[in-house]
């Protein structure tokens, strides 16, 4: 008889040199109960130590080849082209990436049996009168938003087993690329630059290690669906602004409401938002920091990855 304990999840990663890639990457690279597997555009991975491939899913060999050659149990996708103003430019970049990459992911999910989690987000709505659950109506405003609906409704119809995630404007600690946008409001505040923000966009914000814990609880309930994951307050982004500085003790007089409008962006945002979650927090115990909370374990994790970068301060 095989002993339970000794039985790996085989997980596949795709996207994992993403911010949400990377932080997904290293909770199970950290777990001696999966096997893991990590795919992303660029040459080399991110995360030292990892089993690693080049991919590109707009390619129906290369996802072929990945996925039949490790046979995962558990794939995750994190990968998308997720620049909402370029995607109304790119449309047929945005496409190729979003939905011809995601049926790719889902066919040859389908033929190994694996359990495919997808990443989707509150851009399939309009905005009009959120905040939304799993069961209202899509109607995006917006190419992006067309973009990763279709890619939905392609998983929908595959046949293989799911679980699409919807969340909503992403923020935590990542080592590599960009920072992301608190960390973007305090080194800009730091030097005395005033930013401009807007206040009509309204959403709940979600912390990046609540969404990965959420998609850890999803594998371990075998849960299958659509599934909405957000922070727990629904905030302007102005006033997301403001409690950033308030936080880091930083001038908040530097940041300027605007209306969306004023910025004169190519694709046009949902406004009123937001992602309701209770079916979340029934069907798999999912419970999301406070805002501050979130920032005091962004503080502990910067102290912590400072520290690891200047031994000398050891």
């Amino acid at each position: 008889m095989i002993d339970s304990d000794l039985i790996k999840n085989r997980i596949l990663v795709i996207g994992s040199n993403g911010m949400l890639g990377q932080r997904i990457t290293e909770f199970f690279n950290n777990s001696s109960k999966v096997e893991l597997m990590c795919a992303s555009a660029e040459e080399d991975s991110f995360i030292p130590g990892v089993q690693y491939k080049q991919l590109d899913i707009s390619q129906k060999n290369q996802v072929r080849q990945i996925i039949l050659d490790f046979f995962p149990d558990i794939i995750i996708n994190t990968a998308a082209f997720t620049n909402v103003d370029k995607s109304e430019t790119e449309k047929e970049t945005a496409w190729k990436i979003n939905v011809g990459g995601t049926e790719n992911i889902a066919l040859y999910s389908w033929t190994v049996d694996a359990h495919l989690i997808h990443f989707s987000t509150d851009y399939i709505f309009d905005g009009k009168n959120g905040p939304y659950t799993e069961e209202d109506k899509p109607n995006p405003i917006g190419y992006y938003g067309r973009t990763k609906l279709a890619s939905e409704n392609s998983i929908r119809v595959n046949g293989t087993r799911f679980s699409i995630v919807r969340t909503i404007v992403l923020y935590g600690p990542s080592k590599y690329g960009r920072p992301d946008f608190v960390k973007w409001v305090i080194n800009s505040l730091q030097k005395g630059e005033k930013i401009r923000i807007v206040n009509d966009q309204v959403g709940n914000p979600t912390y990046i290690d609540d969404l990965v814990n959420a998609v850890n609880k999803i594998i371990e309930f075998k849960k299958e669906g659509i599934f909405n994951i957000g922070g727990r307050e629904m905030i302007s982004r102005y006033d997301f602004t403001l409690r950033i500085a308030k936080y880091f003790g930083l001038d908040g007089k530097l940041i300027v409401p605007i209306l969306t409008k004023e910025l004169n962006q190519p694709a046009a945002r949902p406004l009123k938002s937001g992602l309701i979650t209770i079916k979340a927090e029934t069907e798999i115990g999912f419970k999301a920091h406070t805002i501050e909370e979130t920032f005091s374990l962004m503080k502990i994790d910067w102290k912590k990855n400072f520290n690891k970068s200047n031994t000398s301060s050891l």
